[in-house]
């Protein structure tokens, strides 16, 4: 008997046209009469007599009298030259990780660079766990990381109408089917059949129960994936998978399928988490005559432990670096190079070309290690980088203050130093307020020598002659060679004296900027604590 490879069919009586332009024919007197409808798989033999392999269909019988010609090859993934449309797909039940965030970086870079489309979609399915403010807060910080989207955002959940129809669309060609069984009975089914062996359910005239996908027994369903290359999964081992629940509510891999379909997604760039759900996805598609688009499984983010991160294990939220003061055009960079780089020794790449470099096909399989200290060094180079103004503007946004000219001269000497903008403020602080209350730096320093040197700095900066940086540092430098010590053992107490701590930006500078008077009264009265 002549054999025909075939991947999918349409349903229902009349005629449909795919994307090569094949015409597929359904109606009466067209050839052999089949037992029913069936979807066929990519790579399932078919005979022309409408059996895979010879195998009777497993679906009920359609109406009395319908037959059908398949003409049809194989099916055309997404053509290379089609305009891109990419979506990013955040689950609002938790805050936006940071795994999520180099996920919609990568889709937003790939869109940017090709002028494709990016479609943002909320998969909100999940109505128990889903709520208002974590849509908020993924928007917030997608915004925050310079991450704008083309259209949406899109809910889910509102598009129930065109799951439900999809749905009846399946039940109608037979390719999905009604089934009361438990998960207890599917248990028992596969136990006397061999656990490898994927479920296959018997149809029942029961509206209230799920509705099952039909999954052929032949062939696999292969993955065409743009990291990992193919990944191949067979067809057998699949149950028949649920794709509704009884009250008709759809499930995550159906909503996915249908939602990507029928928004004209090209391409998928996901977490390789998601790479076991592609098979069902596919499974959807080729059942309802859609086009899959193309597929990019990234690899997962590890900590420093070589752990898997997650909302559970040491994934911080964009929402947490951003308090942590940590600049979005750093966090960009720093993400597009976990699991991809143009190169091994680059690791400062500003945003224009990152979207210039960057590749799907150039991402690595291996899982990245996001490590929040190599994070930390790559804000402080940029936080050094930026113009003066620029980095004024920054911190006071970070702290809710106004960009004056005070808080202007203080970023000035606190720029060099700090590699987050949460670490500005404890450098700059004693410029605003009086110095903090730090017992430990006061008794690890101000003991021995430093009264006696102490006294000398406070004689030597009353006499100056002016108070800008280098004149500071000419009354000061000559003291250290008197007393016969090191630079340290003088700096260090006046340090404690005018802010507080042990800590601050270079000590001529924060005298400087702090200004004679105040910088004299809190040597005075570090002085008078000393004598008391």
């Amino acid at each position: 008997m002549k054999q025909l490879a075939l991947t999918v069919i349409c349903s229902g009586a009349g005629s449909c046209e795919d994307s090569d332009g094949l015409l597929l024919i359904f109606g009466t007197g067209l050839g052999a009469e089949f037992d029913g409808a069936v979807v066929i798989p990519e790579a399932t033999t078919v005979s022309l007599d409408g059996s895979p392999s010879g195998r009777a269909p497993r679906a009920p019988a359609p109406p009395a009298g319908i037959g059908a010609l398949w003409k049809h090859a194989r099916r055309s993934p997404v053509p290379e030259d089609s305009q891109p449309r990419l979506r990013f797909a955040p689950s609002p039940t938790g805050a936006l990780h940071i795994g999520g965030a180099r996920t919609a970086l990568y889709n937003w870079l790939e869109a940017r660079r090709t002028g494709g489309t990016l479609v943002l979609r909320i998969e909100d399915t999940d109505r128990e766990r889903s709520t208002e403010e974590n849509v908020a807060q993924i928007l917030d910080s997608l915004r925050w990381l310079g991450l704008d989207w083309d259209e949406g955002p899109l809910s889910q959940a509102e598009r129930g109408d065109r799951h439900a129809t999809a749905l009846q669309r399946l039940l109608e060609s037979g390719a999905a089917y009604h089934d009361t069984a438990t998960a207890k009975e599917v248990e028992a089914w596969k136990a006397e059949r061999g656990t490898e062996r994927g479920y296959r359910g018997q149809p029942v005239d029961d509206p209230e129960a799920a509705i099952r996908l039909r999954v052929p027994d032949e062939g696999e369903t292969v993955v065409e994936d743009l990291v990992r290359g193919p990944v191949r999964f067979p067809n057998r081992s699949y149950d028949d998978f649920v794709v509704a629940r009884g009250d008709g509510s759809v499930l995550y891999n159906f909503a996915v399928a249908i939602d990507d379909a029928e928004m004209g997604i090209t391409d998928v760039l996901r977490g390789d988490d998601h790479l076991s759900n592609t098979p069902k996805q596919l499974l959807v598609l080729a059942a309802l005559g859609h086009e899959p688009p193309r597929y990019a499984h990234l690899p997962l983010l590890h900590g420093p432990d070589g752990r898997k991160l997650s909302k559970r294990h040491g994934a911080a939220s964009a929402g947490e670096l951003r308090e942590a003061g940590y600049l979005p055009e750093a966090i960009r960079n720093y993400l597009a190079l976990l699991g991809w780089g143009a190169d091994d020794a680059t690791t400062l790449m500003p945003t224009a070309e990152l979207i210039e470099r960057f590749r799907v096909a150039d991402v690595g399989k291996a899982a990245a290690i996001f490590d929040e200290k190599k994070l930390r060094w790559v804000n402080g180079r940029y936080m050094r980088e930026m113009p003066l103004g620029d980095y004024t503007d920054a911190v006071a946004r970070h702290l809710g203050r106004e960009p004056g000219e005070e808080l202007r001269a203080a970023c000035a000497i606190a720029q060099e130093k700090a590699q987050t903008l949460e670490e500005v403020w404890p450098l700059i602080r004693f410029l605003f307020g009086p110095p903090v209350e730090d017992e430990k730096a006061w008794r690890k320093t101000m003991k021995g020598e430093a009264p006696a040197l102490l006294a000398a700095a406070r004689e030597a900066l009353g006499e100056a002659n002016g108070f800008d940086e280098r004149t500071v540092e000419e009354a000061l430098t000559p003291l250290p060679e008197r007393f016969g010590v090191g630079a340290g053992k003088l700096y260090q107490p006046i340090r404690v004296a005018i802010t507080g701590g042990s800590v601050s930006p270079g000590i001529f500078e924060s005298l400087s900027v702090l200004g004679r008077e105040r910088s004299l009264e809190r040597i005075d009265a570090a002085l008078a604590r000393l004598a008391s």
